[in-house]
């Protein structure tokens, strides 16, 4: 198959046995690759209301048949597993250089499963496979980790790893690579160290066959000039998403003292221009054209980044406006292994605690000194880390606060305020992984557009069309910087897979891939009832700035929702109608 090297790895890390498979071509057809291949595999071999720590868990590495050409902004690689934030289905890209060398390896993706009875780590190399010894590296931080194995198997190696908040089981860790990438999100991290998976490394030497490779060149380099590849998406290069900061402040969207209001008044100590003057480097992943990644250095702190969900959730939602402390924070869960939007989101909450006196977890908004000591109690568990690893949800379950928990299913919310933005909340509320931003971004065509954010009409279809145009992009695999039009896209994929590809086609391919990752979380249980919003979205106005006293009436809210049900054909429940899996063949 063009674009595909045909071969699946099968990791078994119970047993040891590592089998070779060719890929299901049918499937491939119709969910593409990376997210929409991987949960057709995860729904398919994975029994319901498995535990997410359960053995039996898979992760899936899956690459797309965009991976390793080239093809601009195609180098993420798609991790699929159930998560144990939420017990949802769970995909998370990471950008970097590990997806095109898995391809270079041979193979299009790798199925683990089981668990090793000591820490282990995977070795991938043209077809050589082993599950080595990692118990020397059991126990560092990420970037020891990447060194140690760096020096071992040499500087081509391509590494995922996990820190201790993936071997101590946080249900927010997330993977790392390059020292500064993460698979971020629901708690990836912990699934590999429940299999006692400390990292996978792979290098390889081949290359991925395109039926016509001149035809894709004379494309590629035809659509960089005329698409304005460079030009249309300049400030990623030159302020990277940092630049979002003052584009939510003063849209009266930015997370501030865990959205109790949207506008905060230290955003300037932390927008494009303060990272600007802290900017150290530039950095892309494989056959990026854009070279979004910037190193930041302000006195003794140094990390790549902070992107903008780091500078919202770690910063204005935290009330810290001191841009060291934020570098440092991210650099050290970066290095632990942690989800910087949810430890922000948990911090700010029990900031909130503790300042309502609802319970007092010793650290109230801009205690900068305690902020820096809670990553490393969440990745041991240690003292009040213990607690706080379990995220916002449990903490509001065991000891009040629910009204201002502000996630989804178990997720943290992401750096837009819903109240500013109203079809953001319907994009939280029924995306697959729990809130997410990357599901669909609606808040472009509102807060940031066009669009009135403050009503309800026409945005249940925007959420439906970015759901499959985003399940799109996140198969094939391309970065969600390149905005690319769907005729793009489709000329893209037809040259690649060899075969005619149409806007509808892709269209279709995105709606079967939500659908089926909504059988996925449907027969786990999740219903109408977990496709909603905090209650504080509801009843608490915001406070300042352009979007001072809105809310989402609830009742607008579940009109939207019920739309959205109706304009996917599922039923009053959010269940996908047979009818409606039948049209998709899914």
């Amino acid at each position: 198959m063009s674009g595909y090297t045909g071969n699946i790895l099968r990791v078994n890390l119970t047993t040891g046995k590592i089998d070779c498979e060719e890929l299901n071509r049918s499937w491939a057809q119709k969910y593409l690759g990376g997210k929409g291949l991987g949960i057709k595999y995860l729904y398919e071999e994975l029994p319901a209301k498995l535990a997410p720590l359960s053995p039996d868990n898979k992760i899936i590495l899956m690459t797309g048949p965009f991976t390793g050409t080239i093809v601009p902004c195609s180098g993420k690689l798609a991790v699929i597993t159930k998560s144990p934030a939420t017990g949802t289905i769970l995909d998370c890209s990471i950008g970097g250089h590990f997806a095109g060398e898995l391809k270079y390896s041979g193979y299009d993706a790798v199925i683990i499963e089981g668990k090793a009875s000591q820490p282990s780590y995977l070795y991938i190399e043209d077809g050589r496979v082993e599950i080595r010894h990692a118990g020397s590296l059991w126990g560092k931080g990420t970037h020891d980790t990447e060194y140690a194995l760096k020096e071992e198997l040499g500087e081509d190696a391509k590494i995922l790893s996990i820190g201790p908040a993936g071997e101590n089981l946080v249900p927010m860790a997330c993977i790392t690579s390059e020292l500064y990438r993460q698979a971020g999100r629901g708690g990836v991290g912990a699934v590999m160290g429940s299999k006692n998976l400390k990292a996978v490394a792979v290098k390889g030497s081949g290359s991925v066959k395109v039926k016509n490779m001149k035809l894709l060149m004379e494309t590629v380099n035809r659509i960089m000039r005329e698409d304005t590849l460079t030009d249309t998406n300049l400030w990623a290069y030159t302020d990277g998403t940092a630049m979002l900061v003052d584009l939510s402040n003063s849209t009266g969207v930015l997370p501030t003292r865990n959205y109790q209001d949207g506008t905060f008044e230290g955003h300037q100590k932390i927008n494009s221009e303060a990272m600007k003057n802290a900017r150290a480097g530039k950095k892309g992943c494989l056959s990026c054209a854009l070279g979004c990644g910037n190193y930041s250095r302000v006195g003794n702190s140094a990390v790549e980044g902070p992107e903008y969900e780091t500078l919202a959730l770690a910063g204005s939602n935290c009330g810290i406006d001191d841009l060291q402390a934020i570098v440092k924070f991210n650099y050290l869960c970066d290095d632990l292994g942690l989800d910087t939007i949810s430890c922000g989101n948990t911090i700010a909450f029990v900031m909130e605690m503790t300042e309502k006196g609802i319970k007092d977890f010793g650290i109230t908004f801009g205690d900068t000194e305690k902020y820096l000591e809670i990553p490393e109690l969440i990745a041991t568990r240690k003292g009040i880390g213990a607690e706080l690893a379990q995220g916002v949800k449990a903490l509001s379950e065991k000891y009040g606060g629910r009204e201002f928990a502000m996630h989804v299913k178990g997720l943290e919310f992401p750096g837009y305020d819903p109240r500013g933005s109203w079809g953001m909340g319907l994009a939280y509320a029924t995306a697959d992984r729990g809130a997410c931003h990357l599901r669909a971004w609606p808040i472009a065509e509102e807060a940031y557009g066009q669009r009135d954010p403050f009503t309800i009409e026409g945005k249940a279809q925007l959420v439906v069309d970015l759901q499959h145009y985003n399940a799109i992009k996140f198969s094939a695999i391309l970065c969600d910087f390149w905005a690319l039009s769907l005729a793009t896209l489709a000329e893209i994929a037809s040259v690649v897979l060899g075969a005619e590809i149409s806007e509808s086609d892709l269209v279709t391919a995105g709606e079967r891939i939500v659908n089926l990752a909504r059988l996925f979380n449907w027969r786990e249980g999740f219903t109408k009832k977990d496709d909603t919003l905090p209650a504080r979205v509801f009843n608490d106005a915001l406070k300042s700035g352009v979007t001072a006293g809105k809310l989402i009436p609830e009742q607008e809210f579940q009109r939207m929702l019920e739309e959205y049900y109706a304009i996917r054909g599922w039923d009053k429940e959010g269940k996908p109608r047979e009818d409606k899996l039948k049209s998709l063949n899914v």
